[in-house]
C-alpha cells in the first residue's frame, strides 16, 4: 500500500504497528503466524525487504523469540509480534532476553482466552504482561494503544524506550485495536538505523576490542544478584521517567472510571453519557500498564469517592488499582471475559449504581 505522509490516512492498527517499527529504523523481524495479528508479520514481508531489512518466518513462536535473541545480542531494531497464545510460547525467551540485558519490541494482540480461546478482543492477558510473564525477578515495560494512531505512537517510540533501559517493551491491543481501520498520521520523519547510537556491548564483532558477552547465566549468586538489582534499578528509573496516561473529565470529577485499550473506548462514551445527564464523571486511562501509574490514581484517591474499574478480564487491572488506593476510597469492577466486549449502555448502569451505592 501507498504511505502517505503528514496528512490523515486510513490504516488497520496491525499495519499501523507495523509501518511503526519500521520508521523506528527496525530492521528485523522474526514470527510466526496466528489470528487475529497476522497482518503485522503480513506487512512486514511486502516491506521489510524494501528498507533492506530482514523478515523470516520462524517456525515457531519460541523460534521466533530466540531469533530475536540473537538479533538484539547483535545490536539491531528488532520486533516480534503474536496473540496470546503465541506470546505465552515465547515467555521463557522474554526471560532470557530481560535477564541478558537486550532492548527488543514485543506486540501482542490480545485475543479472548483461557487456552486456545477465541479471537476476539480481550485484556485477560494483564497479569502475563505486567508481572513479567515467564520465570525471574524480571518485568517487561509494558505500554496500552486505544486507538490505530496510538498503536503507531507507542510501538514506534517503544524502541527508543527498549534501548534506554536494555529491556524488552510490550506493547498491547487487541483483536479490535488490530483489525480496525481508523484515520491516522504518519509523521514525515523517519529513523536511519545508521544514525542511532552506538551499542558498545552488542556482539557485532571485535574489530580490534576486546570481545563482548551477552549472558544470563551467573553460576555465584552473589554475582546474579548484582545483576537483578542493577536491572531493577532501570525499572526503578523507568517509573520515575515514562509513566504515561491521559484523563478525561476529571477536573471536577466525584467519580472516575479507570480503564485502558478497548474498554476506555468503551468508557469514554459512558463517561459523556453521564455528564450529559449530570452526574460527575470522569475517565483516568493508564497508557503505561508498567511503570503503573499508582501514584497518580493514589491522588485521585485522596479527592473521589469511589472508583470503578472497567476490564475485558475478569479483575486484574483492578488489583493494581486496588494497590494503588490502599484502601482510601471503594475501589469496584465492571468486567467482561471471553472475547465479550461490554457496552456504554452496560458501563453508564454501572457508574450509576456506584453513585447510588456510594451517595445513598
Amino acid at each position: 500500500m501507498a504511505i502517505t505522509r503528514g496528512e490523515p490516512i486510513l490504516m488497520r492498527g496491525n499495519e499501523a504497528v507495523a509501518q511503526a517499527a519500521l520508521d523506528a529504523g527496525c530492521r528485523a523481524f522474526f514470527g510466526y503466524p496466528i489470528t487475529p495479528q497476522n497482518q503485522i508479520p503480513d506487512y512486514f514481508a511486502a516491506h521489510m525487504p524494501e528498507v533492506g531489512g530482514m523478515f523470516l518466518q520462524a517456525e515457531s513462536e519460541v523460534a521466533a523469540i530466540n531469533m530475536v535473541y540473537g538479533a538484539a545480542a547483535a545490536g539491531a531494531r528488532v520486533m516480534t509480534a503474536s496473540s496470546s497464545p503465541g506470546i505465552s510460547l515465547k515467555q521463557e525467551g522474554i526471560s532470557y532476553l530481560a535477564q541478558s540485558e537486550l532492548p527488543c519490541v514485543i506486540v501482542n494482540i490480545v485475543r479472548g482466552g483461557s487456552g486456545l480461546g477465541n479471537i476476539a478482543p480481550a485484556q485477560s492477558d494483564y497479569f502475563q504482561s505486567v508481572k513479567g510473564g515467564g520465570h525471574g525477578d524480571y518485568r517487561t515495560l509494558v505500554f496500552a494503544a486505544w486507538s490505530v494512531q496510538e498503536m503507531y505512537d507507542l510501538t514506534r517510540e517503544a524502541f527508543d524506550i527498549a534501548d534506554r533501559y536494555r529491556n524488552p517493551v510490550l506493547v498491547l491491543g487487541d483483536a479490535l485495536l488490530g483489525q480496525m481501520m481508523e484515520p491516522m498520521v504518519i509523521p514525515e520523519e523517519v529513523v536511519d538505523p545508521a544514525t542511532l547510537p552506538a551499542k558498545p556491548w552488542a556482539t557485532d564483532g571485535a574489530k580490534g576490542r576486546a570481545r563482548n558477552i551477552v549472558n544470563s547465566l551467573y553460576i555465584e549468586a552473589p554475582e546474579l544478584e548484582r545483576v537483578n538489582l542493577r536491572i531493577q534499578a532501570r525499572y526503578e528509573e523507568a517509573a520515575r521517567r515514562d509513566v504515561r496516561y491521559a484523563a478525561e473529565s476529571m477536573d471536577d470529577a466525584e467519580f472516575a472510571v479507570v480503564a485502558y485499550g478497548t474498554a476506555a473506548r468503551v468508557a469514554v462514551t459512558a463517561v459523556e453519557q453521564a455528564r450529559a445527564q449530570g452526574l460527575r464523571i470522569g475517565l483516568f486511562r493508564p497508557i503505561s500498564l508498567y511503570p503503573f501509574p499508582k501514584e497518580e490514581i493514589a491522588a485521585l484517591a485522596d479527592r473521589l469517592k469511589a472508583l470503578l474499574v472497567v476490564e475485558l478480564s475478569l479483575g486484574q487491572l483492578v488489583e493494581d488499582v486496588r494497590l494503588a488506593v490502599n484502601g482510601v476510597c471503594p475501589v469496584h469492577l465492571h468486567a467482561r471475559t471471553g472475547g465479550v466486549v461490554m457496552t456504554p449502555a452496560e458501563v453508564l448502569e454501572a457508574v450509576k449504581r456506584l453513585t447510588r451505592q456510594t451517595e445513598g
